[in-house]
């Protein structure tokens, strides 16, 4: 792993061409909203495996005003370029140190961890959000992480077309069931071990946000390819597989009031989230000697004094190279020059002092 030294973004969403010469240091983007903040944050998030944080299709990322593709491009500090770019109705490509290179390879080089407003409603909200959240938060630790869920789900959608077809011969199923047994066995054991971890870097830690106890409910039976096979007359009726990692859930609750996250205020729950970034950052750096790539956005908009420059102190403590957003320069001024510092407008992306 290493930091970004360089990150250059051609066409891509508002920036037509923007390069910025980066030291390591978190980097702070303020401006007005509709500026083009979080568009820079989304680009180094998908210097990372899947669809990035905003979860967008490759021809949404292209700028309105042309019909050409995107392309960003990443100078990392340990010697590596990589490059990621998609052309219009093409799928995206990766390329590592100027040769062709699947997705999954990117979470070996660059680990990118992230919080967006739209997380804020994850404890409220449907399971699917939290899984994913969780999923993010393993491939961190085990990229290996993300092929085991790609065979999982191809199985699992080829599996789901035989069920909506009304096909009954089970030898149709024994193979597919058997491809998602193997790899939910190994997504289970990947979330269990990511779960253990955070939760041994929450233990003792010097930290001013709060702990939560995480449990991973509903993963399905040990035995998946027997609990598969034996369901598959409930499965077709519903038109779809009802039982496997795919269904599981994370909770969490705040340990030291015993509440779950859902019952939380909505300033707890962003604590919460918060905490277990920071958790998720220091169990990696105690792992690889590295912190990962930190892309907070908004993170300081309903935080207090107190509360932001506690914030940024374990940031720095980490040496954690963190892209943090906000509408005014003010709600970064306890990073003082800890921070490059850049100045969003229509006009362009200019570095300040704070």
């Amino acid at each position: 792993m290493a930091v970004l030294t360089e990150l250059t973004l051609l066409q891509f969403r508002s920036h037509r061409r923007l390069t910025l010469a980066l030291d390591g240091r978190p980097v702070v983007f303020f401006g007005p909203n509709g500026a083009g903040k979080t568009n820079i944050l989304e680009a180094v998030s998908l210097l990372s495996p899947g669809r990035g944080l905003r979860r967008a299709g490759p021809d949404e990322l292209a700028r309105r005003d042309g019909a050409v593709g995107w392309k960003i491009r990443a100078a990392l500090g340990a010697g590596h370029e990589v490059e990621t770019s998609a052309q219009p109705g093409a799928a995206r490509e990766v390329r590592i140190d100027g040769k062709p290179a699947p997705q999954v390879a990117l979470g070996r080089l660059c680990r990118v961890l992230w919080l967006v407003p739209s997380m804020d409603r994850l404890w409220t909200e449907g399971a699917e959000g939290r899984r994913r959240f969780l999923d993010r938060m393993t491939l961190s630790f085990l990229p290996h992480h993300a092929e085991a869920v790609l065979v999982y789900e191809k199985a699992m959608r080829e599996r789901n077309r035989l069920l909506k077809d009304m096909v009954r011969d089970p030898a149709w199923y024994a193979a597919l069931e058997g491809q998602m047994a193997e790899a939910g066995v190994v997504i289970s054991t990947n979330r269990a071990t990511a779960l253990a971890r955070i939760s041994a870097a929450q233990k003792g830690a010097a930290t001013s946000f709060p702990a939560a106890d995480m449990a991973i409910d509903g993963a399905g039976p040990k035995d998946l390819a027997g609990a598969l096979a034996e369901g598959r007359g409930r499965d077709m009726a519903a038109g779809r597989t009802l039982l496997g990692p795919h269904r599981a859930d994370l909770s969490a609750i705040y340990a030291e009031k015993a509440v779950p996250a859902a019952q939380c205020s909505t300033g707890e729950q962003k604590a919460l989230l918060i905490s277990l970034i920071l958790a998720n950052a220091r169990a990696l750096t105690d792992e690889t000697g590295q912190a990962p790539v930190l892309l907070l956005d908004e993170v300081a908009a309903h935080l207090d004094e107190a509360r932001r420059a506690a914030l940024y102190d374990e940031i720095c403590t980490l040496k954690a190279q963190a892209f943090m957003t906000g509408t005014e320069p003010e709600l970064f001024s306890t990073l003082g020059p800890r921070a490059q510092v850049f100045a969003v407008s229509e006009d362009g992306v200019m570095q300040t002092p704070l």
